[in-house]
């Protein structure tokens, strides 16, 4: 059965099913899980481990090292990256793309678990895998005036958890800021002494005391009892009360040695918001979670929940914003598209029936592509909105051109009407098929990329991919029923025999020039080949394309080994700076860790810095003042800024600065030294800012050393004189005091042991086994030393990474210019190496990664021309054009400002297909008028007669894709550099294919010995 006859019989089936499938992708778009990115599982696990309090040379040797060689035998291991400081490190480690990322992160835990008994006693670890979804989507923070520090995290942490914990998709809410509360026993130490006591007795009275417990079970009379053992402490004058010794003296109680009050557990983390002490807490979804769905359903629940009397709630950080805005624009452009399209066809085809077909076919394809995605398990993100966005004019595109032809058959004054309709379908099936296979076969190679870029590309591609086949089919089988239904071709006639003159006119006039003067194609293509060439070298490179996101992540550092207090006093003038900007709307802080679960230190935190909706200087500018005011009017603070997606991004592939220099050298000694002096050096580099040298001080420390004869003498060991200073400066958490909702610590301590001076702490007094009290400074001397520094290794080699970024200039530029520093004669030791990673490492395996896509899609373009036509020189010159628009590309993204990033890559890949699809509408209709007319004739015939179409998609295409380009909205900016290199490629070809293409054919053609006059059954080979 044929095409005409298939469609005539079954038309109304095929519509019906069409528009249901439309029906259900519109279903599906309210149920497919909404996020950032696309749900991708990053091969990258990190491990945090800590062993209380202990020099940072210790802590690599007995805690680092074991568990490196211990990740190291997980099977698909790829890299271990290490950074230790005191008594706690942070191990990142980095398995290769497609692994199965669950089984990897518990093969990891197992491995940790093996050697945890072979670690210092009580070192714990935790195993977490990175993925966009460690990230929170959702933020809040509490202030109250009138609340207590306690009680305000109290409220968020058993009433606001527990309320939220209901919302689908939900993962978990983490609380940061505030005070726990504990009871705090603070020993005399003098009362001590006089009564021969010590710390240890205080905690074991405390723990003896306070008791409950199940001891057994009882029978009697038919009952069956659990028997309990109750003495629970209730209260502080219960404890005052406790008897800690009993001799012929009397009973000396708890309360005769020490003040017993209610105080905090002590943390070394601090939040705030504004400026003021806050609590934060955090909304996390799971990996198939619908992050505008949740952010709502938190919105709603908070907005029904009563907070206390002077309890303010804010949102400081909302993700589904960026989403939903991005929605928007994808809806704004396609609009706008279809309207930009609708006037074309107007233009051309003057038929309100036949535009209002094209115009519902359009979204009934995207629709179905919707469908498709779900199918796929895909989810909305930025990169599946810009696909459906900038498939957009691909789609038209076939609409427009099967609307064309059917028009011009079935609307010509002779030989038309409804019976034409079909059998102009069925004509124009082959040279649709082909334009759609050359566009389609471009995304296969974009879908086998790995890495970051492969992990977004392949959302990307899988969605054009998915728009175009159901464009196919809807313009194949759609849209000539729809065509035959409802236009009259009896009142009708196609307009382009009379309408269309002016065109044909300055068609023709180019067209006989260039055939007459066929030397004009170098004054043509020279030009364009230099100034390619020009724009090639000048145009910047970069990663990521940038994004206004309306708010940017800012870490920073002071001094290393910076009190707590002291720091919060230094960034409280970073708070004023903040404040004193008129685009900022709220900022939050954290001091002791970060965003990202940074590895804590008290001289180090970040600020994720929210701007007004409608701010006035872009982000990027209001970034650059943050930067300069800061290290202009505060010197003793270094920063580093970045909008969360890049901030995001880089934490995701463990290094979020664009440069990165690892250091590695025989003698580590001689790293320190090497990294202040390249730092030192890139200062002089423009455009590269917030260097870092690496070397990262974990601060001053106190060696307690004690000698093991004194403690001998005294009846002591070593480790139980350690043990007793430990208990007076951390103190011992004896017991728990039960409560409504929560249970409260008892916390032995000596009092403001964490302000003591060095000479009180050498007279910490220690109660020997026979009941003598003696001072430290009897067994032990204390010595100082400065700058313990924290100890980076990857793959078991000590190494320092000086880092930075990049500020006003393209990132391929910055790091030719730090490779020719490092190049320098003397820069580097003789026994010194460096490697390059960060995002610019990176971009190199994105950028290598998309130069083999782009020469597959040629190769696969070529091999599909063979088997369309077979004929290899008829293929090279298709293919040759295709690539020499590849230049405008470089020409307009150097015009534009825009970096040569990952995206205009994939839209340079992306215009091959899409040129070599223009270039098929015309030889397909050459190669059919070929075998009746001359050649020269058919190739004048075949540019005129595809002269309406190409121009009608052609500029279809570019307005759709126009909005896109002009970073119209939020998130658009992420597709603006794949727009430009479309528009710019398809403006180039556009006249290669019309003008430039029949003319290199005709070349050719008389080459090979074809005579003019001639009937061309195979054409030149």
């Amino acid at each position: 059965m044929s095409m005409p006859s298939f469609l005539a019989r079954h038309a109304r089936a095929i519509v019906i099913v069409a528009f249901a499938l439309a029906l259900a992708g519109l279903a599906s778009s309210f149920t497919l899980p909404v996020g950032l990115f696309p749900q991708v599982s990053f091969p990258r696990v990190v491990v945090d481990l800590d062993a209380g309090d202990r020099p940072a040379d210790q802590t690599a040797l007995l805690l680092t090292r074991p568990v490196e060689e211990a990740i190291r035998t997980v099977p698909g291991v790829a890299n271990v990256r290490s950074d230790t400081t005191r008594g706690s490190a942070q191990i990142s480690v980095d398995f290769g793309w497609g692994r199965d990322m669950i089984a990897s992160t518990l093969q990891v835990d197992a491995a940790i678990a093996r050697v945890l008994p072979s670690l210092p006693p009580g070192a714990t670890y935790n195993v977490r895998r990175m993925d966009p979804t460690v990230f929170p989507i959702i933020s809040y923070a509490l202030q109250s005036d009138s609340l207590s520090p306690v009680a305000l995290r109290d409220l968020a942490q058993y009433q606001i958890v527990p309320l939220l914990a209901s919302v689908d998709g939900l993962a978990r809410v983490d609380v940061q800021g505030g005070e726990t509360a504990e009871l705090q026993v603070d020993a005399d130490p003098r009362k001590l002494a006089q009564y021969g006591l010590g710390l240890d007795d205080l905690v074991s009275a405390l723990s003896g005391a306070n008791q409950l417990e199940a001891v057994g079970r009882l029978q009697d009379r038919n009952q069956l009892y659990l028997v309990v053992a109750d003495h629970s402490l209730q209260h502080i004058e219960a404890l005052r009360k406790i008897v800690v010794k009993n001799d012929p003296h009397g009973w000396v109680r708890l309360g005769d040695v020490a003040d017993i009050h209610a105080g905090y557990v002590p943390q070394w983390v601090k939040v705030s918001e504004d400026g003021k002490p806050a609590v934060l807490f955090n909304v996390y979804e799971q990996p198939d979670g619908n992050a505008v769905q949740i952010a709502a359903a938190v919105r709603q629940k908070l907005a029904a929940f009563r907070l206390p009397a002077g309890v303010r709630l804010k949102n400081w950080y909302d993700q589904s914003e960026l989403v939903v805005e991005s929605a928007h624009s994808v809806r704004d452009a396609v609009l706008i598209g279809l309207l930009l399209a609708a006037a074309v066809l107007l233009l051309f085809l003057r038929n309100l029936r036949v535009t209002l077909i094209a115009m519902v076919v359009v979204p009934l394809t995207l629709a179905v592509t919707v469908l498709l995605l779900q199918v796929f398990g895909m989810s909305f993100n930025i990169m599946t909105l810009g696909g459906i966005a900038a498939a957009v004019g691909l789609v038209i595109d076939d609409v427009i051109v099967m609307v064309e032809h059917v028009a011009r058959r079935a609307g010509a004054a002779e030989g038309g009407g409804e019976e034409a309709v079909l059998p102009a379908a069925r004509e124009f099936l082959a040279p649709l098929t082909g334009s759609s296979l050359a566009t389609l076969i471009v995304f296969i190679p974009l879908g086998l990329l790995s890495g970051v870029t492969g992990s977004f590309s392949k959302a990307l591609s899988l969605t054009m991919a998915a728009a175009l086949t159901v464009s196919w089919l809807a313009s194949a089988w759609v849209v000539p029923p729809l065509l035959r239904w409802l236009v009259d071709f009896k009142r009708w006639h196609d307009p382009g025999f009379t309408h269309d003159q002016w065109l044909s006119r300055w068609h023709g006039r180019l067209y006989d020039g260039l055939s007459r003067r066929p030397a004009w194609l170098l004054l043509i293509v020279t030009p364009l080949l230099v100034i390619g060439a020009i724009a090639y070298t000048h145009v910047t490179t970069g990663f990521m394309p940038a994004v206004d996101e309306s708010g940017f992540v800012m870490d920073y550092y002071t001094k290393p080994g910076t009190s707590l207090p002291e720091t919060a006093r230094q960034i409280g003038q970073v708070e004023g700076i903040l404040r004193s900007m008129p685009e900022v709307d709220t900022f939050s802080r954290r001091l002791g860790t970060g965003l990202g679960g940074d590895l804590g230190q008290s001289y180090h935190g970040d600020f994720f810095v929210r701007l007004k909706p409608d701010h006035a200087r872009a982000t990027e500018d209001v970034m650059s003042d943050v930067r300069q005011h800061v290290e202009s009017e505060v010197p003793g603070v270094q920063v580093e800024l970045a909008q969360l997606m890049e901030d995001l991004i880089g934490d995701l592939t463990a290094v979020p600065q664009p440069i990165e220099i690892k250091l590695y050298a025989v003698d580590p000694t001689q790293l320190v030294p090497q990294a202040q002096k390249i730092a030192k050096a890139l200062a002089d580099i423009p455009g590269v800012v917030e260097i870092k040298d690496g070397v990262q001080l974990a601060g001053d420390a106190l060696n307690v050393q004690v000698d093991a004869d004194k403690a001998t003498v005294e009846g002591m060991t070593v480790g139980a004189i350690t043990q007793a200073v430990n208990n007076a400066l951390a103190g011992v958490v004896a017991t728990q005091l039960p409560q409504a909702t929560k249970s409260v610590g008892v916390r032995v301590r000596m009092p403001d042991a964490m302000q003591w001076r060095l000479p009180q702490l050498l007279a910490l007094p220690i109660r020997a086994p026979d009941g003598h009290v003696f001072p430290l400074s009897r067994v032990a001397t204390i010595t100082t030393e400065n700058g313990q520094p924290q100890i980076s290794r990857e793959n078991l080699q000590q190494m320092v990474a000086v880092t930075a970024r990049i500020e006003g200039r393209g990132m391929g530029a910055a790091v030719a210019d730090v490779k020719k520093l490092l190049a320098r004669p003397g820069m580097l030791d003789a026994d010194m190496r460096y490697e390059l990673g960060g995002l610019y490492q990176q971009q190199q395996i994105a950028f290598v990664g998309l130069t083999k896509v782009f020469l597959l899609a040629l190769v696969a373009e070529f091999v599909l021309l063979l088997f369309l036509y077979g004929r290899p020189g008829l293929a090279v010159i298709v293919m040759a054009c295709s690539l020499f628009s590849a230049t405008a590309v470089f020409i307009a993204l150097w015009l534009c400002g825009v970096d040569l990033n990952i995206t205009a890559m994939m839209g340079m890949t992306m215009i091959i297909g899409m040129g070599t699809e223009m270039a098929i509408f015309f030889v397909s209709e050459y190669v059919t008028l070929a075998r009746t007319m001359p050649l020269h004739q058919a190739l004048r015939t075949a540019s005129r007669d595809r002269l309406r179409p190409i121009t009608m998609t052609t500029l279809a295409a570019i307005l759709t894709l126009l909005p896109l380009a002009l970073a119209l909205g939020a998130g658009a900016g992420i597709q603006q550099p794949l727009a430009i290199a479309i528009i710019a490629g398809l403006t180039l070809q556009y006249p290669l294919v019309l003008l430039v293409l029949p003319t290199l054919i005709g070349l050719a053609s008389r080459r090979s010995h074809q005579p003019d006059d001639g009937r061309v059954t195979k054409g030149f080979q």
